[in-house]
């Protein structure tokens, strides 16, 4: 053991003259412990609900999507084909975006339609077959029904609940794209059969995304030989950057192609200045901490200005007294640091698996907390801990370092 260490140490476990210094010492590991353990705890819950959000999007929106630039999107078998091919890419199918009318007999209410390709995998719909889209085969129709059934629409839970339908239910989808009359424009009107329900977890898409056929939505908007653009689903999310850059070279700068970040780039930004913010916030706690060490340490300076002069005139250099002082300091930010992390994880381990903290489930669309506790998350709090509580060591430390003995002595 070092002389540094080993007088640090001392000064540490021996009980001071002054009980306010110990008290203070005290006070400063808890707040240290308090502020690292509440960081822990939120960055984790707030992790949680990145997580989370992000996973019930991902599970409905495209990981990336490739639009034209300019015009119609025609040739979308060819590049459906293409990127199909690519390792990585789970499906790849064309669909049709715009904004309808539905209508009851009593109610409406506005939304937003999707053409997909039902066959073509996994759509976006969760819980749900896409496979009830397609008209029933000839063999599975009803001999008394209409030859020509209606078409099947899938509905969010939300958007059916404000129409009133239900399963089985017959709806009325209204178009802007309608024909030309003599009494001007007319929009179309076509009837639909509401063949299954899904539920996302988010208000968002399950108050107002509803789903038909391709085929049906290109028959429905006049535009039978062009798309919206290609939604592309990945084995792998996190590989969306590298495969972004080469399915833009493949299918040339004619096209563009945006993953997910870039398509939910406003939320995701909100979450990251959220996360951050709160970082700060609460890193204040360990700052004020880190001002009470500062402050015990001034006051044991300050005390032990006879011993510091006579370790000076036993050969102790300067550079070894300031020493002493931030050494002490470390050990209360290691010893707070410590103990905050050990509750945060403890913390975060039974809110994990005993979810005691419940949230209304008609205000949220979950009814726990969720946690996600990454490591390097806990990494980075402790070490900021520790830097913070090192940075308050510096100027007690440079005033224990610039006493002179023959006056700390003299007037000692």
């Amino acid at each position: 053991m070092s002389f540094v260490t080993f007088v640090s140490g001392r000064y540490l476990r021996t009980r001071q003259k002054r009980a306010f210094i110990s008290l203070i010492t005290a006070l400063s590991v808890a707040g240290v412990t308090v502020g690292v353990m509440a960081l822990i705890v939120v960055i984790a819950v707030m992790a949680g609900f990145e997580a989370d959000l992000k996973s019930r999007i991902m599970g409905i929106r495209p990981h990336l999507v490739i639009t034209q630039k300019e015009g119609a999107l025609t040739d979308y078998h060819r590049i459906v084909e293409k990127v199909a091919d690519i390792q990585g890419v789970e499906t790849a199918s064309a669909y049709i975006a715009t904004q309808v009318v539905l209508r009851t007999a009593n109610r409406a209410a506005g939304a937003l339609l999707k053409g997909i390709v039902p066959t073509s995998g996994n759509t976006g719909i969760p819980g749900v077959d896409t496979g009830s889209l397609l008209p029933p085969s000839s063999a599975e129709k009803d001999p008394q029904a209409d030859l020509r059934p209606a078409p099947g629409i899938v509905l969010g839970k939300q958007l059916a609940a404000s129409l009133g339908v239900i399963r089985g239910d017959s709806i009325h989808m209204i178009t802007p794209r309608g024909m030309l009359s003599p009494a001007g424009h007319i929009p179309a009107m076509i009837k639909y059969k509401v063949v299954d329900l899904f539920e996302s977890g988010m208000y968002e898409f399950d108050g107002s995304l509803s789903f038909v056929t391709l085929e049906q939505a290109q028959k429905m908007l006049r535009m039978p030989a062009s798309v919206s653009g290609i939604e592309i689903r990945l084995e792998n999310l996190d590989r969306a950057d590298r495969l972004q850059e080469e399915i833009q070279q493949l299918v040339g700068s004619d096209y563009n192609v945006e993953n997910w970040k870039q398509i939910n780039r406003n939320l995701f930004s909100a979450l990251r200045l959220e996360k951050t913010v709160m970082f700060i916030i609460l890193a204040l706690i360990v700052l004020v901490a880190a001002f009470n060490i500062a402050g015990s340490l001034v006051m044991m300076v300050m005390e032990k200005r006879r011993d510091i002069a006579i370790l000076k005139t036993m050969g102790a250099t300067a550079k070894s007294i300031g020493r002493i002082f931030v050494v002490k300091g470390v050990m209360i930010g290691l010893a707070g640091t410590a103990l905050g992390t050990s509750a945060g994880l403890i913390l975060c381990t039974l809110l994990e698996r005993y979810q005691f903290i419940k949230l209304p489930a008609d205000v949220y669309y979950i009814t726990s907390l969720p946690v996600h506790l990454k490591a390097m998350d806990v990494f980075t709090i402790a070490l900021c801990a520790i830097l913070i509580c090192l940075a308050a060591t510096l100027y007690p430390a440079r005033q224990a370092a610039a006493i002179d003995p023959v006056e700390a002595i003299r007037h000692g």
